[in-house]
C-alpha cells in the first residue's frame, strides 16, 4: 500500500475578489532569499548600492518600457529588500470575465510586472553574485485611497532613515 503524504496548504496571499490587472495603485515589497544583503549597505544615513542594488534600481525604471500602462512611483532599495509603488493606469487584461480567473491570464497583471522585474534583477545581479535569489513570493497591497497612497509614499521615502534609527536604538 502506498503512503499518502499530505502537504500543508499554502496560505493564499492575494485578494480573491480582485483582478490584479485593474487600474489601481499597488504597494509591493520584494525580499531577497534568506534576507541576504545583496543590494548594498546603509552607510551613515544613506543607502550605498551594490551592483545588484543598482540593477534593482535600473530594472524598476525600465518597467514602463515593458508595461506602458504601468507608471512607477516611489521606490527604495534596502540591503535585503525593495519597496515600490506601481500605478496601473488602465485595465491591462481585456478579458470580459465576470470573476477573475484564478490562474490566468498572467501576462498583463501585477504578478507579471513583478515577475519581469525579478527576472531582470536576477540576471544582472548574478553577474556579480552567482547565488543571488529572491524569496519566491512578494507582498502587495491594493492602495485604497489618496490618504493611504501618501502614507505609503512617506513610508518608502523614510525607509532608510527609519532603518538607521532602528539600528541606533538597538546599539
Amino acid at each position: 500500500m502506498r503512503k499518502v503524504i499530505i502537504l500543508p496548504q499554502r496560505k493564499k496571499i492575494r485578494a480573491g475578489f480582485w483582478d490584479y490587472s485593474n487600474a489601481s495603485a499597488y504597494f509591493i515589497t520584494i525580499v531577497t532569499q534568506n534576507r541576504i544583503r545583496f543590494f548594498g549597505e546603509i552607510v551613515g544615513e544613506e543607502m550605498v548600492l551594490s551592483p545588484a542594488g543598482q540593477a534593482a534600481l535600473d530594472c524598476w525604471h525600465a518597467i514602463p518600457q515593458h508595461f506602458p500602462d504601468v507608471v512607477i512611483d516611489d521606490f527604495v532599495v534596502m540591503p535585503d529588500h525593495v519597496h515600490g509603488l506601481l500605478i496601473f493606469t488602465k485595465k491591462l487584461n481585456d478579458s470580459d470575465e465576470e470573476a477573475p480567473n484564478r490562474f490566468g491570464p498572467q501576462s498583463m497583471n501585477l504578478a507579471s510586472v513583478v515577475r519581469g522585474f525579478k527576472v531582470g534583477v536576477t540576471k544582472a545581479a548574478r553577474l556579480h553574485y552567482p547565488k543571488f535569489a529572491w524569496q519566491s513570493r512578494y507582498h502587495d497591497r491594493i492602495v485604497k485611497d489618496q490618504w493611504e497612497y501618501e502614507r505609503i509614499q512617506k513610508y518608502i521615502r523614510e525607509n532608510v532613515a527609519k532603518a538607521v534609527e532602528a539600528r541606533h536604538k538597538s546599539a
